[in-house]
């Protein structure tokens, strides 16, 4: 079986392929796909070495899969191209979350909408990833009225330029600015472009997709997103207004017992989760787990995942470990 990654040479790109490695994903063969200005690199696949190739290369070699890591624009001309000819696409873009022919799919949460049929499926965004990893099971106990989520995102969520800027910055090298600010000693509540309404294109992300993927329209949420000079892992200060009372050692039993989360929550000793403790780890941890005395039947916490790994290629590929029962 072969599996291709469009956009193997970028930052998420190259974690996909290491993802798909560690996970001993049944590909006899990487295809892996970049633009013109790539061609010539090899990608290191288990004992292989792989040409960058171009899109209609890839299409012609014919893959089981193409999971996309390129940008929007990328996948609304492509992941069309690869589906008529009969490879199913796993999108990390927002090109196609919220059309509503489209499956958004967080494995551990509605896999099971998945069909024989579907040849384009959308990768949520990595904030939404690790928060609806939280919520979902909650609200199925609880039914959650509405969440305030503040982020502390990385620059790798931005990209490798946004990465180059912090590590000029932090050694006074000149360079080239990814952010309108300087990230290094700083932060701002900017990410995505400004929408009318004021709030910024990631922000709505938040809202529209924890809606999808939890299939209920009536969750009501209240985003910022702030961006931190840290270089991977995001973060969430959450609060959860549930419609019914509940028990915070119940919310604690929940979350201990559902697949991918880990509770860091012994503040007596300092331990919490951080972006240092969940660099390179698939798992979503939360902690800080304690009642908001301010309002009923709420919940405070804080999550914490990479943002490269859970929020983006190890998301994927389990995606696609889903899809291969219908590949013959």
């Amino acid at each position: 079986m072969k599996i291709a990654v469009v956009g193997a040479t970028g930052l998420v790109g190259r974690v996909m392929v290491k993802v798909l490695e560690e996970r001993s994903f049944p590909a006899d063969l990487l295809i892996p796909v970049a633009s013109p200005h790539s061609a010539g690199q090899l990608i290191r696949f288990r004992d292989g070495d792989y040409p960058v190739t171009d899109h209609l290369q890839a299409i012609s070699e014919k893959p089981a899969i193409a999971i996309f890591s390129a940008g929007g624009d990328v996948s609304r001309e492509w992941a069309p191209k690869y589906a008529e000819a009969g490879i199913r696409v796993i999108d990390n873009s927002s090109a196609w979350r919220m059309n509503p022919n489209i499956p958004l799919v967080v494995p551990e949460i509605n896999a099971g909408i998945l069909r024989s049929n579907d040849y384009i499926i959308a990768n949520p965004n990595c904030s939404t990833i690790q928060l609806v990893m939280v919520l979902a099971p909650l609200h199925a106990r609880y039914q959650i009225k509405r969440v305030v989520i503040s982020t502390y995102q990385s620059v790798s969520g931005t990209g490798a330029r946004a990465v180059k800027q912090l590590e000029n910055e932090r050694n006074g090298v000149e360079g080239e600015m990814a952010y309108p600010h300087r990230i290094d000693l700083n932060l701002f509540p900017h990410g995505g472009a400004f929408q009318e309404n004021g709030y910024t294109a990631e922000e709505m992300k938040l809202v529209h997709e924890t809606r999808k993927i939890l299939d209920d329209p009536s969750i009501m949420v209240s985003p910022t997103i702030v961006r931190v000079p840290v270089m991977g892992g995001h973060s969430e200060a959450v609060n959860i207004e549930f419609s019914s009372p509940f028990n915070l050692e119940d919310i604690v039993s929940i979350l201990s017992e559902s697949p991918g989360i880990t509770i860091q929550d012994d503040v007596r000793n300092n331990i919490y989760p951080m972006p240092l403790l969940a660099e390179g780890k698939d798992d979503v941890f939360v902690g800080r787990i304690r009642r908001d005395e301010s309002r009923k039947n709420s919940l405070n916490l804080f999550i914490v995942s990479d943002n490269l790994r859970k929020g983006a290629a190890t998301n994927a590929i389990q995606i696609a470990e889903y899809l291969l029962k219908f590949i013959g």
